[in-house]
């Protein structure tokens, strides 16, 4: 079936269809060969159907072959690997001593990288995989002779630097380095990764070596300069797409609005999924299920085979995530690979560049939060020669509810720049003091990134670091520095079962008091635990497998004070500001409520430590005098401070839950009403900044949002959040609108802008609303 046709079949009674657009295809285009290569190289890879390259494959080959670092970031499937394979099968070719090491975000990425470049017959390339499930003998193996090591940033800097010595040989003669889908790469994650890769070219090149790096991205804006501040050094970007693509049809979804004792129920978006899924894999049509949480996946891929019945095609439906065992999911792969499999619903473990040819369809279950994430994904279908079909379904979110009714800001906005920080201090110090103790430090190695010399100095106070004659720093810890990539502090808390003491996961110390506080229920792989004890010293929480009927949700209170302010924004009665805050939060409760209706059953006490976070917010304070009129002004200042959290992904490169926020009637700093949004992580991400430098379009599209949406009072599409601390209360739709729309009228008149140096603390209060981190 055509996918017009599709549609119309999904569609049926339903009428959730918002828009259609239909991307045209695109015609092939060749280039020869660059004259580096050897015949030896093309042949191989003419014998598996490479008969030419593309001309972006030539020109971030030839780049990179002649020692420039390189990133082409061009449409998924347009055949990224071959820029970067190019060079590194050429010095094999030549029996030259150089190596490469690739490092790819998951292991399944590196995985099939390793199964694609087996298939190459070019002499002297000796590829292995290192990673985690790497046997010690066979990581010694790879040490002294694989000349193509595939592996990952965590097995990189937890086990390959540290032990530099033992990974000498790899070091002297590394020749590229390949950072596969770099675009995943920014926020707080994104600058442990930099401080890494910096770690590792600084140590290649005390052995003698100075590599090349070239990096693979999805699509992005100035994809050089995002490359720049993972590595520190210049870079060259190829972007133009000169592959062929059969082109898509594109759907925007919304679940339909059912009546149910005169109350409007939306349809589940998981549902609505599932019943899509299953009637394109009763169709014949290859599909894969985006949905975003491991549990979700589950249950898409189960109610859509329960959907199919008594159907044969039933047994060919799966759901695929994070946690599987590693065989399990190399199986999933081949079936899906090689057709057996007709539909999968997956997180987003199948978004990076794993090849999955011959996919009919896309299905979206919500917007991926990134328009980078949103084209990768729906460029998984169409790889053959017919046109392929993708859907995004739009969640009860303020964010997938304004874009379904606003299809330019997904087909008419350019993709998001990946942002990280690796100047950040938080995440500054730890890398520091690993590469001290790696290798002493130098001054120059401290000149690239701003801010290093003042954070050295001050682990030299703390006699972490021991600055020594000549301006080295040296490490003087007992034990080595406990850094984690996917995080800014020590190690999450281990989750194990009380009888049997069998781990069942982790998480991060963060989240430990919300979701894993005594009493919780923890909800981990499709399978639910009551939560017997946590000891946060000792970071382990105790669990057991149960399946009450009933839920739990944490209750927090959240106290914010100004540090500093950078800059601001003076427009009459209004201001907007971004500067430094000290967030201080603690979980006092928790409530039970029952499975489905939501009803509280009770609410018990906790006591845990308050947890404090240092971070970069965004805020605007309102003259109360010109809000003559508006009844609920906390209620107000709730209901824009949510909505603004959930379109904030809109503008900038972060998830909801990366953001916090807080509003309050008469905050003690600014002794206004005032409404804050923060970056949820140590030193902040970036995300703040983002939000003060296009603030009118985020809160534009934030009062839009609202305004589109056809509810009374406020619903989750608009200005209820899934994470508010104070159970969603009070909130005041009119009255968010109220607010604002003064403020963005405010911003069409004078605006004077001040930079400041520093502000100075302020005194502590805590009369505030709870926070909604």
């Amino acid at each position: 079936m055509r996918a017009d046709e599709l549609i119309a079949a999904l569609d049926g009674d339903e009428g959730g269809l918002r828009h259609v657009r239909r991307l045209p295809p695109r015609a092939s285009v060749r280039s020869p060969w660059p004259e580096w290569v050897p015949e030896v190289v093309r042949k191989s890879l003419e014998d598996t159907g490479i008969t030419l390259p593309w001309p972006h494959q030539a020109e971030a080959a030839t780049h990179a072959f002649e020692g420039r670092d390189t990133v082409i970031a061009t449409g998924t499937a347009s055949g990224k690997s071959l820029a970067y394979l190019l060079p590194l099968l050429t010095e094999a070719a030549n029996d030259g001593p150089g190596r490469t090491l690739y490092l790819a975000p998951t292991k399944a990425l590196a995985a099939d990288q390793a199964r694609a470049v087996a298939e190459f017959d070019v002499p002297g390339l000796v590829p292995a995989i290192v990673d985690g499930d790497t046997p010690f003998e066979h990581r010694q193996w790879a040490q002294r002779f694989a000349n193509l090591v595939l592996s990952n940033p965590d097995l990189l800097h937890h086990s390959l630097l540290p032990r530099h010595r033992m990974w000498r040989s790899l070091l002297k003669d590394l020749k590229y380095v390949v950072v596969d889908e770099c675009h995943v790469y920014r926020g707080v994650f994104g600058a442990h990764v930099a401080l890494t890769l910096r770690r590792l070219l600084r140590l290649a090149e005390h052995y003698g070596a100075a590599p090349t790096v070239i990096a693979a991205s999805a699509t992005a804006a100035d994809p050089a300069a995002s490359l720049s501040v993972l590595t520190g050094r210049p870079a060259t970007a190829v972007t133009v797409d000169s592959s062929p693509s059969p082109g898509a049809t594109v759907a925007l979804w919304e679940p339909v609005t059912y009546e149910i004792e005169g109350e409007p129920q939306q349809a589940s978006t998981l549902s609505e999924t599932a019943r899509m899924l299953a009637q394109l894999v009763r169709r014949g049509v290859r599909t894969l299920a985006f949905v975003p949480s491991r549990r979700g996946a589950e249950i898409v891929a189960a109610e859509a085979k329960s959907r199919l019945g008594a159907d044969p095609a039933a047994g060919r439906i799966a759901a695929y995530r994070a946690g599987y065992l590693r065989e399990h999911r190399r199986d999933l792969e081949a079936d899906l690979r090689e057709g057996r499999l007709l539909g999968v619903a997956t997180t987003n473990a199948l978004e990076l560049g794993i090849d999955v040819t011959g996919l009919d369809a896309v299905l979206l279950c919500g917007y991926p939060g990134r328009l980078a994430s949103f084209w990768q994904q729906i460029g998984r279908a169409g790889r053959g020669d017919t046109e392929a079909l993708a859907v995004m379904l739009a969640k009860d979110d303020p964010l997938d509810t304004y874009l379904v009714h606003h299809p330019e800001a997904i087909f008419d906005r350019p993709v998001e720049a990946s942002v990280c920080d690796p100047s950040n201090p938080y995440v500054l110090a730890g890398h520091l003091c690993l590469a001290a103790e790696e290798l002493p430090l130098k001054e120059s190695d401290l000149a690239s990134i701003p801010g290093s010399r003042e954070v050295a100095d001050q682990l030299v106070e703390q006699r972490l670091l021991r600055k020594r004659a000549g301006g080295r720093y040296y490490w003087v810890g007992s034990e080595r520095p406990q850094v984690t990539l996917r995080g800014s502090g020590p190690m999450g808390v281990d989750i194990a079962e009380t009888s049997t003491g069998r781990l069942i996961g982790t998480i991060d110390a963060a989240a430990s008091h919300r979701l894993v506080h005594r009493g919780a229920l923890y909800l981990h792989q499709g399978e639910s635990y009551l939560v017997d004890d946590l000891d946060l010293e000792e970071g382990l929480a105790l669990v057991h497998a149960a399946k009450p009927p009933w839920t739990t949700s944490a209750q927090e209170i959240t106290h914010l004070e100004i540090l500093s302010t950078r800059e601001r924004l003076d427009m009459g009665d209004v201001s907007l500001c971004l500067g430094e805050v000290e967030v201080t939060s603690c979980v006092i409760s928790y409530q039970r409520r029952r499975l489905p209706s939501g009803e509280v059953i009770d609410t018990q006490q906790l006591d845990l430590p308050p947890q404090t976070l240092r971070t970069v917010a965004v805020w605007w304070t309102v003259d109360p005098e010109s809000l003559e009129g508006l009844r609920d002004l906390a209620g107000s200042l709730h209901a824009a401070e949510h909505a603004s959290i959930g379109l904030l992904p809109l503008i900038a490169t972060c998830d909801r839950w990366d953001i916090g926020g807080l509003s309050t009637a008469a905050h003690m700093d600014t002794e206004l009403p005032t409404v804050f949004v923060y970056d949820g992580h140590p030193g902040g991400a970036g995300f703040a900044e983002q939000a003060f430098r296009k603030w009118t379009d985020w809160l534009s599209a934030t009062r839009d949002a609202i305004t589109g949406c056809e509810c009374a009072a406020g619903c989750p599409s608009c200005i209820q959040s899934p994470k508010c601390g104070n159970g969603n209360e009070p909130l005041s739709k009119r009255g968010a609108l109220t607010l604002l729309d003064k403020l963005l009228k405010a911003g069409e008149g004078p605006v004077k802008s001040t930079v400041f140096d520093r502000k100075p603390p302020a005194e502590a209060e805590d009369d505030l609303w709870p926070g909604d981190f």
